[in-house]
């Protein structure tokens, strides 16, 4: 009996050590991935799917009463099925779904554009030639930027330049410029928290493209800097693209009637301030949508403003982000559509004032006064990549800026003198 009662003992540690190993073995680590990270939907509404991947059970939840969402699958790979009721209002509207399975979550933003605008008017083609954007591209020379006036934070003279006139911009037009870009900071409001903008300043404003157009001259007007309020971040974006929308309404119906020889430019450098690096793919994503928001709303008020030509920018206009990271906003309107960069490679020579890198290109003698990476060689290749890149896939680019600022004291007239020799070849090359 004894022995007997001791191989009992022993199953049962074996049944025990086996039923522990088992489950052991049975732990799976869990695993959660969606298929997309975020879904935009249009006023109207609708329904769509969003894939699930897991090797285990799983939920998935809002807090947004416009959206419903119904979960299949939910012990293992599934769907989330999305229904998104009609938005009445005219403003972007954005909610999270969070997606569940132990410590992991994913989350999927749901965005949901405003409805029209009742600004809006059938299209009309009049006056708006038969042009694509890269042959109204050929026509546009040579341009002068209206800078540090119409964007001067602070009113047209706070920056130092003097109220624009017709006589300067007739003298841009005899110095054999043929187009004008017009950086303007919208922010002047008669009622800030509907961002309308002050009709007189919109008056303003108009005046100085008039100028330009009296000219039979080309006359891009954008949105810019304007205090920094287009920052593409996630925390952010609702709101800019609120406010861009909005704003870019009531541009867009102001100077509906004028021609195609008026361009609208979407924004400027958007970038999250003070961060000059490649940007992450939430900034990138955001700026991307601040175009796309621009194009729906220009194109939204219909009229002549269907067939505009229109220009976005890469990621803070930089050459290499914009290759990389530009997505072209969809357009229902084809080929009238261009892409803006800015030129200023190398910055230690073009825009630091307290640098001692004042000596560019194949010339230059002092090697301690040069950057050779951003030579020559470096111009063509940046402008081979936006070629290959956008144009010769019908969107033409124009460089909205560049340039190389003056150095006036360093300290001799010789000194002076070679700096502004190497500024003009370097002007010039570009």
């Amino acid at each position: 009996m004894h022995y007997k009662k001791q191989v009992f003992q022993l199953l049962a540690l074996f049944c025990l050590f086996f039923l522990v190993n088992c489950s052991k073995e049975e732990e799976v680590a869990p695993q959660l991935s969606v298929a997309s990270t975020e879904e935009l939907f249009a006023a109207s509404g609708g329904n769509r799917d969003v894939a699930v991947t897991s090797n285990t059970g799983w939920t998935a939840s809002s807090g947004a009463a416009w959206v419903t969402e119904a979960a299949s699958g939910t012990t293992g790979n599934g769907k989330i099925s999305l229904s998104v009721q009609p938005n009445e209002t005219t403003t972007e509207r954005s909610t999270i779904i969070m997606v569940v399975t132990g410590n992991l979550k994913k989350e999927i933003r749901i965005r949901q554009l405003g409805k029209t605008s009742t600004n809006s008017i059938p299209p009309d083609a009049t006056g708006m030639r038969n042009l694509s954007s890269l042959s109204l591209a050929q026509e546009l020379k040579i341009g002068w930027n209206l800078g540090n006036s119409l964007e001067a934070i602070g009113g047209e003279t706070a920056w130092g330049n003097p109220m624009v006139t017709q006589q300067l911009i007739d003298a841009v037009k005899a110095a054999g410029f043929n187009a004008v870009r017009i950086p303007v900071a919208w922010s002047r409001f008669t009622d800030a928290a509907t961002f309308k903008i002050d009709p007189a300043w919109m008056a303003r404003v108009e005046e100085v493209v008039n100028y330009v157009l009296k000219n039979k001259m080309y006359a891009i007007i954008n949105m810019h800097w304007d205090g920094g309020w287009m920052q593409p971040t996630y925390a952010k974006q609702e709101y800019v693209n609120n406010r861009l929308r909005t704003m870019w309404q009531q541009v867009a119906v102001r100077f509906r009637n004028y021609d195609d020889h008026l361009l609208f430019a979407g924004t400027n450098e958007v970038m999250v301030d003070g961060d000059y690096g490649t940007p992450k793919q939430e900034y990138y994503t955001v700026q991307n949508s601040f175009n796309q928001t621009f194009v729906t709303a220009v194109r939204a008020t219909g009229g002549r403003n269907a067939y505009r030509h229109l220009v976005v920018q890469g990621f803070n206009t930089n050459i290499d982000h914009a290759v990389n990271f530009l997505t072209i906003p969809t357009d229902p309107t084809p080929q009238r559509m261009m892409v803006e960069v800015h030129y200023y490679d190398p910055y230690n020579f073009s825009l630091n004032e307290n640098s001692n890198i004042t000596q560019w290109g194949k010339d230059a003698t002092d090697g301690s006064k040069t950057e050779t990476w951003a030579n020559e060689a470096y111009v063509d290749a940046q402008f081979q990549k936006v070629k290959t890149k956008f144009i010769d896939k019908g969107y033409p680019v124009i460089l909205g800026e560049y340039g190389a600022i003056a150095r006036l004291n360093l300290g001799s007239d010789a000194a002076n003198t070679e700096h502004a020799a190497y500024r003009k070849y370097y002007t010039e090359y570009v």
